[in-house]
């Protein structure tokens, strides 16, 4: 018995619209804030009407590729690190609601990035820095009666490590991967009644930092991670009985 081919979809016209611009953009090498043609122009230019076009703008404007303003020209948009991992976002939002090992690879390369973060903040830290720090764990200090502005200091706190690389895109990712944790997993950034647990480990982290002990705050990184997915796993595995 032999099985039919599975039909060849018919490509949508937008997608030919977006695939065309995106050629123009690089081939013509056009730099942010570069106009495109109107709406019209292309319409007559690729022979389609105006919901393909529109559709095809509106694709590139969510990848961050234009801009588009009312009543202007469609712009060349400013490639930004924020608008990479926004996108990123999209498809991590899709791993991790279908794929139960995807949380536990996302928790592994936290770890890993949080451990080299700690350490290269000791060779890079400024005494702003520092104080910086300190007062972020003051206010989580205030916040332990607070679950989501405790939540919300604790990214900050991390955020804030990446910060002292000097490496923005450091920063972006550590905050991109505590929004996604916090977005798809809340248990996995805070368990009720640990708060004066996380606020000790803080507290070392930020000791060993301010030591200049690149060791000692790379296992403080890793023991209080270490702790908490520990706690998490105990709490689900309790939760599932």
């Amino acid at each position: 018995m032999t099985t039919s081919p599975e039909p060849i979809l018919k490509r949508k016209l937008a997608a030919d619209v977006e695939e065309r611009l995106l050629a123009l953009i690089h081939g013509e090498g056009l730099a942010p804030g570069s106009t495109l043609p109107s709406e019209r122009e292309l319409m007559v230019k690729y022979q389609v009407g105006r919901p393909a076009i529109r559709e095809a703008m509106q694709n590139l404007q969510r990848m961050g590729m234009v801009e588009v303003r009312h009543g202007e020209r469609p712009r060349v948009s400013a490639p930004t690190m924020d608008k990479l991992l926004e996108q990123m976002g999209t498809a991590v939002q899709h791993l991790l609601t279908h794929s139960a090992s995807s949380m536990d690879h996302l928790k592994e390369a936290r770890a890993t990035f949080e451990i080299e973060m700690a350490r290269m903040a000791c060779d890079r830290r400024s005494i702003a820095d520092i104080e910086d720090l300190r007062a972020l764990l003051t206010l989580h200090n205030a916040a332990t009666e607070e679950p989501l502005q405790f939540i919300a200091i604790d990214g900050k706190f991390h955020r804030r490590i990446a910060a002292i690389s000097r490496n923005p895109i450091f920063e972006a990712i550590s905050a991109s991967v505590f929004e996604w944790l916090t977005q798809f997993r809340a248990d996995l950034v805070r368990l009720p009644g640990h708060e004066q647990h996380t606020l000790r480990e803080h507290a070392a982290i930020l000791a060993a930092i301010e030591a200049g002990d690149g060791v000692s705050a790379a296992r403080a990184m890793h023991l209080h991670l270490n702790r908490t997915s520990h706690l998490y796993s105990s709490a689900a595995a309790t939760s599932n009985q």
